[in-house]
């Protein structure tokens, strides 16, 4: 049964938490699946140390073993992942999604991808036992440099011709205009494949130095239009989003210190039988760097707070999917 967000704004301390409340004729379900599902995870960097397990990579954020947990069986994809000589696991960008979901290699690319049962980056848990068939859900995830966006955070969705299409985050055609049109290119693919569940996790903020206000405030934009206007009049249950961004820009009181479990911060979750995607805090910027904060990749605070928001929300998406 499809499922309308109903989107509710209150005004907290000027800034906003926005709820989007389950339905009332059908209850969300945040339990994992029944049985096992097949996911596979595009990513790079980020998506290393957010999969990785404690003792195994620098910044752990545990999500490998939560999903395992939760009855999903990972694979995924990373730098040097090749279909047909064409290394495209190296090409992660909001500009290179084009290639990946609507290109001319799209259907060599998808083929590929639904099959891949294997780790490319081994340092996380996953279930011992493969339940065999396709991919079902397919996660997709770009790096920081993506939330250095130009442009101007309330700009329209480019139409054709998107001159982003195939470039990375560093193409001056990387704007708001231009990374919305890109996602809205994306739909047409995915409502062909009612079978899969696509799930766009947002890049992760830069730290404040590594970036420009005006920049980190379209990257803020971008990502709430994922949130709140991407989806509105998509007709399928087979897309959800993520925000990964929102959840790394505020901390319990030090980048190695989360707010998972606190009422104010930044937060995309489940909170009070509804999903929950908060703004408390003032700020477009990382609040979990790592490296003594010169690195914009999230500490293990900030993947660990990610992965607890996170596997919930899958679990309600899926089983919308399943319509369940």
């Amino acid at each position: 049964m499809k499922r309308r967000l109903v989107l509710v704004a209150a005004a907290i301390g000027g800034l906003s938490m926005v709820a989007a409340p389950a339905s009332a004729q059908v209850p969300d379900n945040p339990n994992p699946p029944a049985a096992p599902v097949k996911l596979v995870f595009i990513h790079h960097s980020t998506g290393e140390n957010w999969l990785g397990d404690p003792g195994l990579v620098s910044e752990p954020g545990g999500l490998g073993a939560a999903l395992a947990v939760s009855n999903y069986f990972v694979s995924d994809t990373n730098y040097g992942w090749e279909v047909n000589g064409d290394i495209i696991g190296d090409r992660t960008d909001i500009g290179n999604w084009w290639e990946w979901f609507a290109g001319p290699s799209r259907d060599a690319y998808m083929a590929a991808l639904f099959a891949w049962s294997e780790r490319s980056w081994e340092f996380y848990t996953r279930l011992a036992d493969d339940p065999g068939g396709e991919n079902e859900v397919v996660m997709f995830k770009s790096c920081f440099p993506n939330s250095n966006l130009g442009g101007s955070p309330f700009d329209p969705p480019a139409t054709e011709p998107n001159p982003l299409r195939g470039l990375d985050a560093y193409s001056e055609y990387h704007t708001v205009a231009n990374a919305k049109g890109i996602y809205n290119d994306l739909l047409a693919y995915f409502a062909t494949r009612p079978d899969k569940l696509f799930i766009a996790i947002t890049a992760p903020p830069l730290v404040g130095y590594d970036t420009d206000p005006a920049y980190a405030a379209n990257a803020r934009a971008f990502n709430n239009w994922l949130v709140d206007e991407w989806l509105v009049g998509y007709p399928l249950n087979n897309v959800a989003v993520f925000d990964f961004y929102n959840v790394l820009t505020s901390n319990g009181g030090s980048p190695m210190v989360s707010d998972v479990n606190e009422e104010s911060g930044n937060h995309h979750r489940l909170w009070n039988g509804v999903i929950q995607h908060a703004v408390t805090v003032n700020s477009d910027v990382s609040a979990y760097p790592s490296g003594d904060g010169w690195d914009s990749h999230p500490s293990a605070a900030g993947g660990a707070k990610a992965a607890a928001e996170f596997v919930p929300l899958l679990n309600i998406y899926y089983h919308r999917f399943k319509g369940e």
